[in-house]
């Protein structure tokens, strides 16, 4: 029960414009994940970016179980197995970002398409978790039972061999 675990992976790939564009990072996400990616839409209107709301400006895949483990050990050796202490937060959550999509086995640069970035995010847990999302007998989740940062950091460490700085 105290076992920490990547309970899922989140892949975002944000292009600030409907069409072609997105359409082209849809298909890489494709690719690069197995998975068929959803469009995220703006929130709010921004003028200065042309941007109206509901107005579709990128893609993200949710990844979990093996597939997610799989794609997170390949971002972990582009980013050199390091993460920065910043980029974890108090509950044991991290991010970081991938500058370009052709960085990953298999993809090559093309100039028709271009150079993607995306951002990947990985939620950690321990079993038990259930307890705050069932219907019936909802209840919170003890403090011993929740990961925090230092529990994070050292599942990085002793698993995967990640140096945070």
């Amino acid at each position: 029960m105290r076992d920490v675990y990547i309970d899922k992976v989140v892949v975002h790939m944000g292009v600030g414009e409907a069409g072609e564009k997105l359409v082209k990072a849809e298909n890489i996400m494709k690719t690069i994940t197995k998975q068929t990616p959803i469009r995220s839409i703006a929130k709010k209107t921004q003028p200065a970016f042309s941007v109206r709301k509901g107005m579709p400006i990128g893609c993200k895949v949710s990844l979990r179980g093996k597939r997610a483990r799989d794609f997170f050990e390949t971002a972990l050796k582009i980013v050199n197995n390091t993460l920065f202490e910043s980029q974890l937060d108090k509950s044991g959550n991290f991010s970081f970002g991938i500058e370009e999509h052709t960085d990953f086995p298999g993809m090559s640069y093309d100039p028709q398409i271009g150079i993607y970035g995306m951002d990947v995010n990985v939620v950690l847990e321990r079993k038990g978790i259930r307890i705050t999302r069932r219907k019936m007998a909802q209840k919170k989740l003890p403090g011993k039972q929740r990961v925090s940062k230092t529990d994070a950091i050292a599942f990085l460490k002793e698993k995967y061999q990640v140096e945070v700085r």
